[in-house]
């Protein structure tokens, strides 16, 4: 299940000419998808676009209705091939994935596509993502436009902008014959908004007629001579008519004045952090109207010299103000005016910081250093310095981060996967230290305490591939550990049959959190779930048997930590050599408890008689050492203080976010720590047995209290 429905939200897509879509920009991209024509539509989920795919999921009848095909492909790469349908008909289609992670995936089907060129428009959506909440290398999707000669958009984040990119893409994708991609930061993903809508189109050039026509054109395929050929029409043709077509329909904007000492360059995506920045500085007002020219760059690559030129022309000093790095962009405009004998000064990262992302306090300051060396007279309107108070506050902020640690990302309350690491430690115990390889998903958090677990991580379902190297003969085996998405979505093939091909002695273990959890609950093949419009319930171990897997076990219940413990030791010391497979199988919370809540207090409202479980920790009993938190990390488990004066440290204790996974008992036992973990039925709506019985037990209770204490009074006297 996805963590979101659209069901709702998609009937919105079907607004006509001249009615206002009101919105998410998600949202607001799906329609303009369907405004343009498109004919089909694919994709792989991830942070910040996994619900453009949820969106499209939910909009399947609309979809259906205009002879829009959409599907969920494997993975980046298989959404980029889908785009050969372009290549040799007039289709419009789309594709969309997590930026520079996705790209690098795809980029094999991607530089095939941009060889050959296009006929039918193809956009490829793109989700970046910089600073400090990103799960990603801080890398650019710039740099592979430039490398491939696609074109990159990046409009600005307002939803007219971003609807309009869209449709200017498709245009630029046919006038250049070069496939487009449009750039989408996450707050713009998120940004609400209006709009004034068009009707929607069926596609021009329908899937249907191009199987019963194929076409054939043997200049657009990737082989020599034609992919000699397919450079020089980059250079000689596609590039030109794509800045003739950037020019003419004025996709960059100005903004501000047309004269000035200083000038503003900046990408599209980053216009209203810009603006605020200006704002702040008293440069601009609340509408929107700016004292400093800008020079807003909707499209990023390519260029337009001519553009670039006529805004540098006659000012002092200008600045780039471009997310990321290296600094492409600003490298770019350097050429562009050296080789002109312009001698406007170029500054960029020099007042601002060399990566990451671009905060409006950060751009605040850049702006202002550029304004303080070549324009001072234009802070004249700086509103006057605040008060000192922040300031004192930000002081302590620093001085409480000396004194308290820093909390690191971890594992949602009752993740199924923080006790298969809890049985790791717990068989490090026993055997030693292993070399694990991680993967891209949510058990890459094992690195970090209180599980310390994890040598590196090269990719979505190459963990396996990544122990490749440790294929020799030693005391120990290693370890790989990857998610089912990725498994499914290069782990199967790269991993899994890369370790059988080659008798890899070591052991992988697959996490089956029953559908792609870290990317939003998607159903893939393996997921339990019954889907109306895709194959499911394909297991896991059937997949790995048919790769040639000899040793396989599977562990239902991944929360029975002496299980998880035990069956590692055996993968670790049978004499059976080949590569040892573990599936450890159970449904990620976060997801299951969105799911289950609802139906839970639907089912107390209703008067039903339902049991709630929850854990706690009888303070009496708990000796305050912590070993529990250190073998789960849960974020239910705490510490509070006891009156005991036998206990120096304080004792451990059990919050309201418990979900009842049983996992810190379970910790427990396994690790033989003690008896302080209690299990607590919570009852609503209780039956006339449950009070009964209630009262029986806190009068059974109540009498052992009263002879405890009249014991100790004894002993006392």
């Amino acid at each position: 299940m996805a963590e979101r429905s659209f069901a709702r939200e998609v009937d919105d897509l079907k607004l006509g000419e001249g009615e206002i879509f009101r919105g998410e920009g998600i949202l607001a991209i799906t329609k303009a998808l369907l405004q343009s024509g498109v004919g089909y539509v694919g994709g792989y989920q991830g942070s910040p676009i996994s619900h453009l795919m949820d969106v499209l999921a939910d909009a399947k009848g609309v979809l259906d209705d205009l002879g829009v095909h959409f599907e969920s492909s494997a993975s980046e790469a298989a959404a980029a091939a889908m785009l050969s349908a372009s290549v040799m008909y007039p289709i419009r289609g789309a594709v969309t994935w997590k930026s520079t992670a996705g790209t690098n995936v795809a980029s094999d089907a991607l530089t095939n596509l941009a060889s050959g060129g296009v006929m039918g428009g193809s956009l490829i959506i793109l989700g970046e993502d910089f600073g400090e909440g990103s799960s990603i290398p801080q890398e650019r999707s710039h740099g592979f436009a430039m490398k491939s000669q696609m074109w990159l958009l990046d409009p600005r984040p307002n939803l007219t902008s971003m609807v309009k990119a869209v449709e200017d893409g498709f245009e630029l994708s046919e006038a250049s014959n070069t496939p487009v991609m449009l750039q989408i930061r996450i707050r713009a993903c998120h940004v609400h908004g209006e709009f004034v809508a068009k009707d929607n189109k069926r596609p021009a050039f329908p899937l249907k007629k191009a199987l019963e026509n194929p076409r054939r054109d043997v200049n657009r395929v990737v082989l020599p001579p034609a992919s000699l050929f397919h450079d020089k029409e980059k250079l000689e043709q596609r590039w030109p008519k794509a800045v003739e077509f950037i020019s003419s329909r004025g996709l960059n904007e100005h903004f501000g004045p047309t004269d000035g000492d200083v000038g503003i360059i900046l990408q599209g995506g980053m216009y209203n952090g810009v603006m605020r920045s200006l704002q702040l500085l008293g440069l601009a007002d609340v509408y929107g109207n700016s004292l400093v020219p800008l020079y807003v760059l909707n499209v990023t690559y390519p260029l337009v010299d001519d553009e670039v030129a006529d805004f540098c022309l006659g000012k002092k000093a200008v600045i780039m103000i471009e997310e990321g790095h290296p600094e492409y962009l600003e490298q770019s405009l350097n050429t562009i005016l050296r080789r002109r004998d312009i001698a406007t000064k170029v500054h960029g990262k020099d007042f601002l910081s060399q990566g990451g992302d671009y905060t409006t306090t950060l751009m605040v300051d850049g702006l202002r250093s550029l304004m303080r060396t070549h324009a001072p007279r234009l802070l004249g309107n700086e509103p006057p310095t605040p008060d000192p108070k922040p300031v004192l506050e930000n002081a302590k902020v620093k001085a409480l981060t000396e004194v308290v640690p820093p909390r690191p990302a971890g594992f949602c309350t009752g993740c199924p996967e923080r006790p298969i690491f809890a049985g790791m430690k717990l068989m490090e115990k026993e055997l030693g230290q292993h070399h694990v390889s991680g993967d891209i998903g949510c058990h890459i958090f094992s690195v970090l305490p209180p599980f310390n677990i994890g040598g590196n991580t090269m990719g979505y379902g190459l963990s396996g591939a990544g122990t490749s190297a440790f294929n020799v003969k030693a005391d120990k085996r290693p370890i790989a550990v990857m998610g089912d998405g990725g498994f499914w979505h290069n782990g199967l093939v790269t991993s899994v049959g890369n370790a059988v091909f080659n008798k890899h002695d070591g052991v992988i273990l697959i996490v089956d959190n029953h559908y792609s959890a870290a990317t939003g609950g998607q159903d893939i093949l393996s997921s339990r779930a019954q889907n109306p419009t895709r194959s499911t319930n394909n297991t896991i171990a059937e997949a790995v048997k048919g790769v040639g897997v000899k040793w396989l076990r599977q562990i239902d219940r991944t929360y029975d930590v002496a299980k998880v413990r035990d069956t590692l030791k055996e993968a670790l010391t049978t004499p059976e050599e080949g590569p040892k497979v573990i599936i450890a199988s159970s449904e990620c919370m976060l997801n299951k408890q969105r799911r289950v809540k609802p139906q839970f207090n639907q089912a107390v409202k209703g008067g039903k008689r339902m049991v709630r479980e929850r854990f706690g920790v009888d303070e009496d009993v708990c000796t305050g050492d912590h070993a529990c938190i250190r073998l789960s990390g849960c974020p239910s488990l705490s510490v509070k203080h006891t009156d005991d004066p036998l206990k120096d440290d304080p004792v451990a204790a059990i919050d309201n976010s418990c979900v009842g996974c049983g996992n810190c008992g379970e910790v427990s036992e396994a690790a033989v720590l003690c008896p302080s973990f209690y299990r607590a039925d919570i009852i609503h709506n209780p039956t006339r047995l449950d009070r009964v019985a209630a009262k029986l037990r806190g009068l059974f209770i109540g009498f052992l209290q009263r002879r405890r204490a009249s014991r100790q009074i004894a002993f006392a006297a």
